[in-house]
């Protein structure tokens, strides 16, 4: 069964608004709540090799990448970046501990990294700023074409 298109557009603006809120909080979460110093000593108690560049990296990647999902722009580029990050989250802490989340298990670090790669696969849909930017473009080459 395929969804409707209007269907489909909303499902994934829903998606990528809501997956993205959660990292633009976890990357705040490690710039002013734990601040990079108290995320960098986390990493270096974990074994993250250069703690104090990969909490800076995983910051940024969490608080700009989760932005740049609710906006819809670079989605692909965001989903498979946010992927990757929840990849190196299993690595290094959840793994070993379980599934569940309450005993530092990797649930969410594996449902953010499947959603993320979801919309690198798909795109952002119609509702995204790639779609509003691409259809200019694609609007300006066939006006230069034509």
């Amino acid at each position: 069964m395929h969804l409707p298109v209007p269907v489909r557009d909303l499902v994934l603006l829903l998606a990528r608004v809501a997956v993205g809120v959660v990292f633009v909080a976890h990357g705040l979460q490690k710039l002013v709540t734990n601040g990079i110093d108290g995320t960098a000593g986390f990493f270096s108690s974990v074994g993250v090799p250069a703690a104090e560049v990969a909490a800076w990296v995983s910051a940024v990647v969490e608080l700009v990448g989760g932005a740049l999902l609710v906006v819809g722009l670079a989605v692909p580029v965001a989903g498979l970046l946010l992927a990757l990050q929840m990849l190196g989250a299993y690595v290094f802490v959840h793994a070993g501990n379980g599934l569940f989340v309450d005993d530092g298990g990797f649930e969410l670090v594996l449902v953010l990294a499947a959603a993320s790669l979801l919309l690198a696969a798909v795109g952002g849909g119609r509702w995204s700023l790639d779609a509003a930017l691409l259809g200019r473009r694609r609007g300006r080459d066939r006006a230069l074409v034509g």
